[in-house]
């Protein structure tokens, strides 16, 4: 089965973010503006996203 993928662009940086928020962007593989991450689309990581939707944003497969 293959899984799907999901690109994610970080768009904020983590400068005077709380410790949470710059730890969610390294778990995304995260860590430079404008570094774009390829994921599993999983629950686990929609979480993530939605956490800190003000610095990321998902991409499309036409964006990449």
């Amino acid at each position: 089965m293959v899984e799907k993928k999901i690109y994610v662009k970080q768009i904020g940086s983590p400068i005077r973010r709380p410790k949470d928020q710059r730890a969610t962007l390294k778990g995304l593989g995260l860590n430079k503006m404008h570094k774009i991450s390829e994921l599993n689309d999983t629950p686990s990581v929609r979480g993530m996203i939605n956490k800190i939707p003000h610095l990321v944003r998902v991409l499309d497969e036409s964006e990449v």
